[in-house]
């Protein structure tokens, strides 16, 4: 489908769709039953629109949490990845950990998405160190 107006629109609806039920969707699910919302493969219904404008309406569309508040990031990152998918695009969801919170009560924890090697949804935050990279190609995500 060509980018148009009602694609963008099915798009945008489906966007604030997603957002607002993730929380309750993903709860207090473990890590690879949230890791569903960020398919690897996937149909791409959205084949046309820019990483840029499915960068800025996920960005628009999480500004203002009302749950998930202490997981931003999260919620950001697996919207930005799931959406990327199905426009076509090869994105990587990265996780990662200050290393000076192991020994604290709450560990402190990261994500970001990444296409082509640039992050597009936030970034690394100082000090942190990646732990896990969630992507189509393993042997891409092996070498980096």
């Amino acid at each position: 489908m060509a980018d148009g107006p009602l694609l963008r629109a099915l798009f945008r609806a489906h966007l604030w769709a997603s957002a607002r039920l993730m929380p309750v969707l993903i709860g207090e699910r473990d890590f690879e039953a949230v890791l569903k919302w960020a398919p690897l493969q996937s149909s791409t219904p959205y084949r046309g629109l820019p990483s840029s404008y499915i960068v800025a309406a996920v960005n628009r569309t999480v500004r203002h949490p009302w749950l998930m508040r202490d997981r931003r990031c999260l919620r950001e990152g697996l919207l930005a990845h799931r959406f990327l998918r199905l426009a076509g695009f090869d994105p990587d969801l990265r996780f990662g950990v200050d290393p000076r919170s192991m020994q604290a009560p709450s560990l402190a924890a990261h994500c970001w998405v990444c296409l082509d090697g640039r992050p597009v949804v936030s970034d690394s935050l100082p000090g942190m160190v990646e732990i896990y990279r969630h992507h189509a190609d393993t042997a891409k995500a092996r070498a980096a």
